[in-house]
């Protein structure tokens, strides 16, 4: 039974330990830059995963066709120049087109799942479903980088905003210690109620009088004062009170931004997630989700694309000016992608009326910062999107990259709770050897 853990829980839950890097094995970070004495990059120190919830289409975004035909490009059929010559965007992302000299595109993932669950879970664990639940890439962060490894934040180390991706158990078998503190509420309201720091219509004179009125009648512990579980259960008290009133109230508090850095990202969910997105990477949480849902666009594809791709295009490019105006991109990996794409062929038939269906073929990732080289493409598909014609690459390779960047070696053990033989990744992805880390924009 999967319950849900508790504030306390969160708040002191210790992780399991793990064994040092085998820096010279076969996956790891120092295999990714060769036997050569090149100079290694600092590892990433954090990752903003934006979850694109339900699937984005690679042809409206990252991998547009403008040759291709109404059948395939419908009425966003035009491209826009980026600042790196040979690149292309869809025409609907011309500040993020501005920005290509700080991210790659990856243009040749592949799964070949069509099923949401299912391939929520390859994409998000590198592995295909089986007996056992895997944890997700932001709960193996949390494992290897949280609080016994020198996180010493004042938030938990794995924080999705705002909502579960769900779909599966993301700590797996991990356990609670790993899952994420889901915030809850919406960053662009007046006030951003994150779930057990802020409560809604409760003002803090009235928190505070709950407080005092709580310890007024507490005649139990005034009794036993000495009780050492009574004691912590105080310290619990008083670690629960300052998420409330300390240091982590301000950190989600983004009225301390100015209006023209909010205007900047856009009043909106997504573009004011990304804000905060970076206000929990400049305190140093190792792994942010953004759960960016809407893009499981069946029906009136277009519509919604016409909404989503200005809001997106906003947000996203000034995460990456921003993060690099601070020194900040380096060290962080930002991580855009969905559970598959969607089908390069229009349905323009009844019920649809112009939708794109679910397709785990062949689709588009986007990777930048963290020491990934930016300005790059990746593999190539066909010239209507439907098929990887050069360097496939599959969820464990590209999970696995990033895990190395962050310093984690993919072949290492994976702590378990039935002390498995597992590794932290696997070697093979259905049956055949992986595609390998990419090398092209590591090193």
């Amino acid at each position: 039974m999967d319950l849900q853990p508790t504030r306390r829980d969160v708040m002191k839950a210790g992780l399991v330990g793990a064994g040092a890097l085998a820096l010279g094995g076969l996956g790891g970070p120092q295999a990714v830059l060769g036997a050569t004495a090149k100079p290694q990059r600092k590892l990433a120190k954090s990752v903003i995963q934006i979850w694109m919830w339900g699937g984005p289409c690679h042809v409206d975004t990252f991998d547009p066709k403008p040759n291709a035909g109404e059948e395939i490009t419908g009425p966003l059929k035009d491209v826009v120049n980026t600042n790196v010559d040979g690149i292309q965007l869809n025409a609907s992302l011309p500040l993020l087109a501005k920005q290509a000299d700080k991210f790659s595109i990856i243009r040749s993932m592949t799964h070949g799942v069509n099923a949401h669950e299912t391939a929520s879970y390859l994409m998000q664990t590198g592995r295909m479903p089986g007996r056992l639940v895997y944890p997700c890439a932001g709960a193996v962060v949390s494992l290897f980088k949280g609080y016994e490894h020198g996180y010493q934040g004042i938030v938990p180390p794995y924080i999705v905003l705002t909502k579960p991706q769900g779909r599966f158990s993301e700590a797996g078998f991990l356990g609670h210690k790993h899952k994420p503190f889901c915030t809850g509420g919406d960053p662009n309201g007046s006030r951003f109620v994150v779930e057990g720091i802020v409560a809604q219509g409760v003002s803090d004179e009235r928190q505070r009088s709950r407080r005092a009125l709580m310890h007024d009648l507490d005649s139990l512990g005034r009794a036993n004062a000495r009780s050492r579980q009574l004691q912590h259960f105080d310290q619990t008290e008083t670690a629960a009170y300052d998420m409330m009133f300390g240091k982590a109230r301000d950190l989600f508090d983004l009225s301390k931004e100015s209006d023209e850095m909010r205007e900047r990202y856009g009043r909106t969910k997504f573009g004011q997630s990304c804000l905060m997105a970076r206000r929990l990477v400049e305190i140093g949480v190792p792994y942010i989700t953004i759960n960016y849902g809407g893009w499981d666009t069946h029906k009136q594809h277009f519509q919604t694309m016409n909404r989503k791709l200005p809001e997106m295009d906003k947000a996203m490019a000034t995460l990456f000016t921003d993060l690099s105006d601070r020194g900040l991109l380096d060290n962080t990996i930002v991580w855009w992608g969905g559970e598959f794409g969607r089908g390069p062929k229009v349905q323009w038939n009844p019920p649809w009326n112009g939708g794109r269906s679910h397709y785990g073929k062949c689709f588009s990732v986007l990777l930048g910062g963290g020491g990934f080289a930016g300005g790059h493409v990746i593999g190539e598909s066909d010239d209507r999107a439907m098929n990887v014609v050069d360097r496939p690459v599959y969820p464990p390779d590209l999970i696995g990259s990033i895990y190395a960047r962050m310093g984690i070696d993919p072949n290492q053990a994976m702590p378990n709770p039935r002390g498995l033989d597992l590794k932290v990744l696997p070697s093979e992805f259905k049956g055949k050897p992986t595609a390998g880390l990419l090398k092209e924009i590591m090193a």
